[in-house]
């Protein structure tokens, strides 16, 4: 797989990029989505074996999940992890543990080592959306676009998201590639999460 490395404007950090899409509050999705286009937000459902708390931040509860620990190993080594327990709000795409397997080992060691730590940053920030979009919003905003729901990332590039096979909500990222969400709606005090089965690239 070839990686890209994103464009960072010069003087400005990533945490401050965040800080700042956080402020900009996504449009309001018309309300014409399909009651069953996504399972409703649950009370504390459960990830990865372990309840996640809607008082708790999105590092917090993805720190006690056993299939987000390479996400969670990700977002320390690109130096996110204080932004992504800051108020937000943010919505993630939270790739799991066998979303990140996909990936050649070397690809994702490189990653993690601190000359990666940009290219990383850049791929986890293509993962994040400004706001607090439920899986009702997203759904929505394709039903009011020709059924599919354009999401502007942090990272700046878009992501797309259309109705699946067997009710399946898929992502479809910059080069093309797909991921499926597997389980929307884990409700954070600063956001939601959505986990996918696959790694988004820019």
């Amino acid at each position: 797989m070839t990686l890209t490395r994103p464009t960072i404007l010069a003087g400005v950090s990533l945490a401050a990029l965040l800080a700042l899409a956080a402020c900009n509050k996504p449009a309001e999705a018309p309300a014409a989505a399909p009651a069953d286009a996504m399972a409703p937000v649950a009370a504390d459902p459960m990830v990865g074996g372990a309840s996640m708390s809607p008082t708790d931040t999105i590092v917090a509860n993805a720190a006690k999940a056993s299939n987000l620990t390479t996400l969670v190993a990700a977002v320390q080594a690109a130096g996110l992890a204080e932004t992504l327990s800051g108020p937000g709000p943010f919505t993630v795409f939270a790739p799991d543990n066998a979303a990140f397997a996909k990936l050649p080992a070397a690809t994702v060691a490189s990653l993690m080592a601190p000359a990666g730590k940009a290219d990383l940053a850049g791929i986890l920030t293509y993962h994040v959306v400004s706001g607090r979009l439920t899986a009702a919003d997203i759904a929505a905003q394709a039903t009011a676009n020709g059924g599919t729901a354009t999401l502007t990332t942090v990272q700046g590039e878009p992501l797309k998201v259309s109705a699946g096979p067997n009710g399946t909500w898929v992502i479809t990222d910059a080069k093309g590639g797909t991921s499926t969400i597997t389980q929307a709606d884990v409700a954070q005090s600063n956001g939601m999460v959505h986990v996918i089965d696959t790694v988004l690239m820019p």
